[in-house]
């Protein structure tokens, strides 16, 4: 692998190619980080789905693996996220991200230790608000993202975060290969994250019958439910999302609070730890409490689909791009291919741009 693409993102971070495996639960553990970082992408692992004890042993089969940079996803939200912070700083992680925007003084808290700190947003408003606080750069994910989505597109939403503020911005919601690096580095992005792809890859822990079932989709095959847990979430449009679009208010209430007893019992999370994060939800989200309750959906649903391989009982999160994505390469084949064609891609940019001014003359 000889391409290469220096941004503000490789530099920050240390890493090769401007390429981020997002940190989705149930998905992104020890195998895929490490492989990402062998390849010379940001791997993040996802800490959400994972108790205090699994993400210490996530981290050291990752370093195991890999002496390369990678990175772990934390719910700033977490009864004990300051324990996990601590934990990263102790472990020399490379980089924090957030899918909710961490307080000010943990930010500053993980700069001080020297980790990279890159929340994700949805808004520019965010992104203003998180790089204020002192973030060393932002991911923006656009409504083609799968997953917790928002409504606006990444061509519009990236933009408008370039322009709100000056530090790298990671664009994500619709990317797959290099056509999508290329352009969004031709925006002004620091580079692309992907979720979706880097599921579908021969590291990624998803059953294989799961994986098919992802290869197997369209375009058209994935919805935006608010049925999952009371917010947008992106997803395959299986027979279970049918029903829940379909249950009443009640029944979807019912299984949550099913899925909650299920989800404390599996984690050995005390009742009162839930009932914390619960209220720590409601104020950070503004959400209310049936939705707060629903949102015990989300780990069980998801875990079933992508760990257990039930897709008549689970929910599979899935970005737009599943309905274009064919094969299951390895994270090497997969970041060399894309930064190739990337690299190729400006190359010929350059040229038509080489060409446009021998056709008019150099410029006075």
């Amino acid at each position: 692998m000889t391409a290469r693409l220096r941004t503000a993102l490789t530099d920050l971070v240390g890493i090769e190619h401007p390429v981020v495996q997002t940190g989705m639960g149930w998905v992104a553990g020890p195998s895929l980080v490490s492989a990402t970082a062998a390849a010379g992408g940001l791997g993040i692992l996802a800490s959400a789905t994972m108790t205090f004890a699994e993400l210490e042993a996530a981290i050291a089969k990752t370093k195991a693996h890999t002496s390369k940079p990678f990175g772990v996803n934390i719910r700033a939200d977490a009864t004990d996220a300051t324990e996990r912070i601590d934990l990263l700083i102790r472990e020399k992680v490379a980089v924090a991200s957030f899918a909710l925007a961490p307080t000010q003084d943990l930010i500053a808290k993980l700069k001080d230790a020297g980790v990279v700190v890159i929340p994700s947003i949805g808004a520019a408003k965010h992104a203003i608000k998180v790089a204020s606080w002192g973030a060393d750069a932002v991911i923006v994910q656009g409504g083609e993202g799968g997953g917790h989505t928002g409504p606006v597109a990444t061509t519009l939403l990236l933009p408008s975060v370039l322009d709100a503020v000056d530090i790298p911005v990671v664009a994500a919601g619709g990317f797959f290969d290099g056509r999508g690096l290329a352009a969004a580095l031709a925006y002004g992005a620091a580079g692309v994250a992907m979720g979706t792809r880097f599921l579908l890859t021969q590291e990624s822990t998803v059953p294989d019958a799961v994986k098919k079932e992802y290869l197997s989709r369209q375009l058209q095959d994935t919805v935006v439910s608010l049925k999952v847990d009371g917010m947008p979430h992106r997803v395959l449009n299986t027979e279970l999302v049918q029903r829940l679009e379909h249950s009443g208010r009640w029944r979807g209430l019912a299984t949550a609070v099913g899925n909650a007893a299920r989800f404390q019992s599996m984690t050995g999370m005390k009742w009162s730890a839930l009932v914390r994060e619960g209220l720590a939800m409601r104020k950070t989200k503004d959400l209310s409490w049936s939705q707060v309750v629903m949102a015990a959906n989300t780990p069980m649903l998801l875990r079933a689909g992508l760990v257990e391989g039930n897709t008549q009982a689970g929910v599979l999160a899935a970005g737009q791009v599943t309905g274009i994505i064919e094969d299951l390469p390895t994270c090497q084949e997969l970041i060399d291919r894309i930064v190739s064609d990337a690299v190729a891609r400006i190359q010929a940019i350059g040229a038509l741009a080489d060409r446009a001014e021998s056709a008019t003359g150099p410029s006075e």
